[in-house]
């Protein structure tokens, strides 16, 4: 009998697939479609753990089943390169970003072909390859032309070991997300910028359509931020100057017994009084240490200073104070808020510590003292006490209008997107600077602008990248005038090349155009689109450009959506519950498992067994043995199938545990329950054991079991998979046969069940074969002892329901 072994059947048939280039995609209308892709990786210097492993077998086991259902299937892979990893690691070593990436995605890949996964690497695309860069490039000019791309001077975090600016969401606890403990600062530069605001509510009202799990459409929404309300005018005492917020609360107004501005807000310096100048400073630089995360955090202790100033509540007409306080953001309305204690949590804590007043304004169900933000009647609020909540906005923020001291706006929370990084590895921005012509373009004929060779990848001391050293490249032509002119230094944040990647895959070779629409339009929407990370920038940023597109006719209206269904992944944690790390030792590799001969296909199998897909679970250390020792139970059946004397007996019991199989594989893959189909693998060899115990091996029956189920475990272990099919005499690849289908007719039971009630109340239930009369279902239910106890004067009535229930009337 011949023994499983993984690390002879795996690279045999990783190298046959390859040379029938079977998983090879082409444009084929005669089938329909789906397109699956695992969200862009970055291939770093460390090898992928197991965690990675789970996102990549989900999106390849959803591609071989859609594939066996007869659909045309892309499923792809590329390489997300550029960013600040592999220039630090330059800086260190002296290693190139172009060596190092070289390196890592041949290692990476390596991985992956060492799985199975049934990529079609002829569609290979790298972010920093300027065959690819070029088209960023080009969207780039697009986007500028279109006034959505600008430039200008704000306050940025910056990271002071990347020398780099960091967007919000790359700033952590305080410190940059790739040096941990580096506190960031904020610091005034000139930066580029997408103008995505402009697009945010058509990116907010196409989220209630997305086929997303929910928590992602809310962090979606949350980063969008829309919010309808009032800006109303606090002027300052003795002063022509007033200070605007936003509320969405105007009714809560009379109850304004402050003003709260952000720390960086335009007018502190102005208004702050000579004795609370050093004080005020002192808060603004510790404030510009934390992340807009940890101030926003309501937990924490709120701290604020008191700038001496004071300004006019415009309905009240008292002098109010105004303070400056970190949980306030010029992100976010105007950078000014009317603290309204009575009425708002954050507000009420920093009014009870520094002992403002706190003055109800909404009557509602909430005790007297107590903070409440509900809406209710409006109290102590002169002409409008006893309007509700809402009539009451409406009305104050009416009459204040007649005097130019309100207005209804729309506020969101989300930011242009910053895209200017001060590094060298990045997609240069094809921009140069002439005295002449001021800001110019570079003309799309002369690109790409590729990023020149250099030794020295230090940013320089005033904060630009290397490329800012480099004089034979910054040094340039003016395409308008012809004259001396810069390039710009900075480069574009990662998040631009990865924004239209899976654009690029359904044409990679095209040297006229990113993308021909039409084979965009074919392939379009994602329909799997798998990862566990990017909840909010990738995305957002990657539908902001779908919508950009669609209106400039290069993709159809209807694919403006990029992504379909969003498969998000929970992690797969270390075994003593923490987040897998090469510095914490708790990393677990799988090609060690592979190598123990374990195989690619036990490993497969139990990432997709381990947990509910999208939940996060710890390794199992004893689950890839576990697996392996199933697939080993697998093979010993077909082997002892292969060597038996046959016999052509019919098994009823053998066609019942295969077409249940089928009909519970198929519809967990449909639901993506991958753990329980799994599940229903096992069950099934175990059906098939106890069925060969009693019976001889059927030739034709038993061949067409053991083949159904290659067919079925195909998807999550590709290799015995394959090579079972082919020893049990079938020809081509199992990864092309046709999906099974269940027969109801091995599914119906020859059992049925009757419910036995006595008087409308359940007393019994009986099992009985499905061809018996009423007579003897009647007899067999009133036979039952529990019944019994109850008919012993007799019946009046006897009602059955044919299949299903028998009530009894005494």
């Amino acid at each position: 009998m011949r023994r499983y072994n993984p690390k002879e059947i795996e690279p045999k048939w990783q190298k046959t697939w390859a040379d029938q280039q079977l998983y090879l995609a082409k444009e084929d209308s005669a089938k329909p479609k789906k397109y699956i892709i695992d969200m862009f990786p970055y291939p770093s210097g460390a090898a992928m753990h197991v965690g990675h492993i789970r996102n990549f077998t989900i999106s390849d086991v959803l591609s071989q089943y859609h594939r066996q259902k007869g659909y045309n299937v892309m499923h792809t892979m590329g390489w997300d390169t550029f960013g600040s990893p592999a220039e630090n690691y330059a800086i260190k070593t002296g290693v190139t970003p172009q060596e190092s990436t070289k390196v890592n995605i041949a290692k990476f890949k390596d991985q992956l072909e060492h799985l199975g996964i049934s990529y079609d690497w002829s569609r290979e695309i790298t972010t920093t390859d300027p065959e690819y860069y070029r088209w960023t490039q080009w969207i780039f000019l697009q986007l500028f032309k279109n006034d959505l791309a600008y430039q200008k001077e704000s306050l940025q975090w910056w990271c002071t070991e990347c020398k780099t600016v960091l967007a919000n969401e790359q700033v952590i606890n305080g410190c940059c997300w790739r040096h941990e403990e580096t506190p960031v600062i904020k610091k005034l530069t000139k930066q580029w910028f997408f103008r995505i605001t402009k697009y945010a509510d058509q990116l907010l009202d196409g989220i209630d359509d997305l086929d997303w799990p929910e928590k992602i459409k809310a962090m979606q929404r949350n980063w969008i931020g829309r919010s309808s309300g009032s800006e109303i005018k606090f002027a300052l005492k003795d002063s022509d100057t007033a200070i605007k917020v936003f509320t969405t609360r105007p009714d809560t107004l009379f109850g304004a017994t402050f003003l709260v501005l952000a720390p960086e807000h335009a007018l502190v310096g102005d208004i702050t009084t000579a004795d609370q100048k050093s004080e005020v400073s002192a808060y603004i630089n510790e404030s510009l240490k934390k992340s807009d995360v940890d101030r926003m955090n309501t937990s924490r202790d709120k701290t604020g200073v008191f700038t001496g100033a004071y300004a006019v509540n415009p309905v009240t007409k008292q002098e109010i104070p105004v303070w400056i306080a970190d949980y306030v953001l010029t992100g976010y309305g105007t950078g000014a808020i009317m603290a309204v204690p009575a009425h708002d949590e954050r507000d009420h804590d920093f009014a009870e510590k520094y002992q403002l007043p706190i003055i109800r304004v909404i009557q509602n169900d909430a005790r007297d003292d107590e903070c409440t933000s509900d809406e209710g009647t409006l109290i102590h609020s002169g002409a409008y006490d006893n309007l509700n909540s809402s009539d009451g906005r409406e009305k104050i923020t009416a009459d204040l209008a007649k005097d130019n001291q309100a207005e209804n706006v729309v506020n969101y929370r989300m930011r242009d997107w910053l895209i200017s990084r001060q590094r060298y590895w990045g997609a240069p921005i094809p921009i140069v600077y002439c005295e002449t012509d001021g800001t110019v373009p570079v003309p799309e004929d002369q690109l790409p602008v590729t990023l020149p060779e250099v030794t020295n990848f230090a940013p320089t001391d005033d904060g630009k990248s290397a490329l800012g050293g480099v004089d034979s490249w910054v040094n340039t032509t003016c395409p308008k005038c012809g004259g001396p002119a810069k390039r710009e230094t900075d480069t574009m944040d990662g998040y631009a090349c990865s924004s239209w990647y899976y654009l690029r895959y359904t044409d990679p070779h095209n040297d006229q155009q990113a993308w021909d629409p039409k084979n965009a339009n074919y392939w379009l929407p994602i329909d799997y689109y798998c990862g566990g990370d990017h909840a909010v920038s990738h995305l957002l940023y990657s539908r902001f450009w779908m919508y950009f597109f669609a209106e400039q006719g290069w993709i159809e209206k209807s694919r403006r959506e990029p992504v379909g269904k969003l498969v998000y992944n929970g992690y797969i944690l270390a075994a003593d519950g923490n987040k897998m790390s090469k510095s914490k030792g708790n990393v677990v590799n799988p090609d060690e498992l592979i190598e123990q001969g374990y195989g690619a296909d036990a490993l497969r199998l139990f990432e997709m067994f381990i947990a509910p897909y999208d939940q996060a679970t710890s390794w199992n250390t004893n689950g890839v043995p576990g697996t392996y020792r199933f697939l080993q139970r697998y093979w010993t059946l077909v082997q002892e199938f292969d060597e038996a004397k046959k016999g052509d007996q019919t098994n009823d019991e053998l066609q019942k545990t295969v077409h249940a199989t089928i009909k519970k594989v198929s519809e967990d893959l449909d639901n993506l329950s991958f753990n329980t189909a799994v599940a229903s693998l096992m069950e099934c060899v175990n059906g098939f054991y106890k069925i060969k115990a009693k019976d001889s091996y059927a030739s034709a029956e038993w061949q067409s079991a053991l083949s159904t189920f290659a067919q079925l475990l195909a998807p999550f272990a590709p290799h015995i998979s394959e090579e079972l099919w082919s020893q049990l005499g079938n020809t081509g690849s199992v990864h092309l046969a046709s999906w099974p289908v269940h027969d109801e007719k091995y599914l119906v039971s020859d059992i049925m069940t009757i419910v036995v009630q006595v008087n409308g109340k359940v007393r019994a239930q009986v099992h009985l074969p499905i061809d018996s009369t009423e007579e003897q279902v009647l007899t067999t239910a009133k036979a039952e002892p529990h019944v019994q106890e109850y008919i012993s004067g007799g019946t009046k009535r006897e009602i059955y329901i044919p299949g299903k229930l028998v009530n009894l009337v005494v």
